[in-house]
């Protein structure tokens, strides 16, 4: 893909922002487990993170290759868009099947930093990625829904005012279809917080902000589903892709500053009287990571374009994911061994940006489940699971 002048132009925009937020701002909040609050509203009100909501709504209605340029650039800066990645998908839910009176409601605030909708509960502790069989429970009480249950791995739900929040409305044992009776409710976390839902961090080994919801007669208003009780499930499924895509540009974004990082350190290296860029054990490994990183940057992109065109891109978007997933994590382990003991070190940075991309092997969808669906979708194979 050859990238327009306005493409540029973005990438230098998030590029000027991130500037201001170098390597020692992130080193330092990763040693707090703290949030970037003031690079995300930086981000806000720059208009980035509402990239995706149409003008009308006040966002900047971009395309998803758009918004996937901005999610890279954050990475390929040395920052970390896993911060506010989820602002630019999960609004989707909203914008495809609010109301038209939710949509003016809330995407403004969101669009300008307001309001934000950075928290997305689905995986609970005992279904992990077989959203079907999820436990909690919404049951409808006069004007309202009344919901217990709990959700795992949900991030940044302290650092949110509203969460989408997939529940199911109907027992399992109740629907046809396992994937029937599953419905999206708005959540103020403002107001939830402390009255119906205990929110419990659960530390990892990247700055991830994550957290397990514990949700006790939490009362949500029955104006705060979004679309049609029952079909929640097929209004995340058609966010899935975009997540995908995007998921994919921030892995690139980690890859090429892997690769960027372990050349110049290469370069200025010297042992035994020489750069160690110039032993060939050092070049290859690094060569290859860029070479992968370039071909998993054209599936993303190619996935982009079929999304922006309305075409179905379930099989590019995964490929990307995958692709650009697995090129991050070989060139994060290049870039290792480029260092030698000081990828060890917090100073470099690479071990902090080695223990981020991990992460995208596993969410938000394993490489597992990946191959499982290239496998049974596209070369019709059986179901494995």
């Amino acid at each position: 893909m050859i990238e327009s002048a306005f493409h540029q132009e973005l990438r230098n925009g998030v590029r000027a922002i991130c500037k201001k937020y170098p390597d020692a701002y992130w080193r330092e909040l990763d040693e707090r487990r703290a949030y970037p609050e003031e690079f995300v509203s930086e981000l806000s009100r720059a208009g980035f993170l509402g990239a995706l909501i149409p003008e009308q709504y006040g966002g900047s209605g971009l395309s998803v290759t758009e918004a996937s340029i901005i999610m890279e650039e954050i990475n390929r800066s040395g920052g970390n868009a896993g911060a506010c990645h989820a602002q630019m998908y999960t609004m989707g839910t909203l914008l495809r099947h609010g109301t038209e009176e939710q949509k003016r409601s809330y995407l403004p605030k969101i669009a300008d930093g307001t309001l934000r909708l950075q928290a997305f509960g689905v995986t609970e502790p005992n279904t992990g990625s077989d959203t079907t069989q999820l436990a909690t429970m919404a049951v409808r009480k006069g004007d309202k829904y009344v919901v217990n249950g709990q959700k795992v791995f949900i991030s940044r739900t302290e650092y949110t005012d509203l969460m989408i929040l997939l529940v199911r409305t109907t027992p399992l044992a109740e629907v046809k279809k396992r994937t029937e009776g599953l419905s999206v409710l708005l959540v103020d976390m403002r107001e939830a917080v402390g009255n119906g839902i205990t929110i419990r961090p659960i530390r990892t080994m990247m700055n991830h902000a994550t957290t397990e919801l514990f949700i006790e007669n939490l009362e949500v208003p029955v104006e705060n589903l979004i679309g049609e009780e029952g079909k929640g499930f097929s209004y995340i499924l058609d966010g899935m892709n975009a997540e995908r895509i995007l998921i994919a540009s921030e892995c690139l974004g980690d890859g090429y500053w892997f690769v960027e990082r372990a050349a110049e350190y290469a370069k200025q290296r010297v042992v035994f009287k020489r750069p160690i860029g110039q032993n060939q054990g050092i070049q290859f490994p690094l060569a290859q990571s860029y070479i992968h990183l370039e071909a998993a940057n054209l599936m993303r992109f190619r996935a982009a374009e079929l999304f922006d065109a309305g075409l179905p891109c379930g099989k590019e978007a995964n490929m990307a994911k995958l692709l650009a997933a697995d090129a991050s994590w070989e060139a994060a382990n290049a870039a290792v061994q480029t260092h030698g003991g000081f990828g060890f070190a917090e100073e470099y940075d690479v071990e902090r940006k080695f223990r981020e991309t991990r992460l995208y092997q596993v969410a938000p969808i394993s490489t597992n489940l990946i191959l499982s669906y290239v496998a049974e979708h596209v070369l019709g194979l059986p179901r494995s699971y």
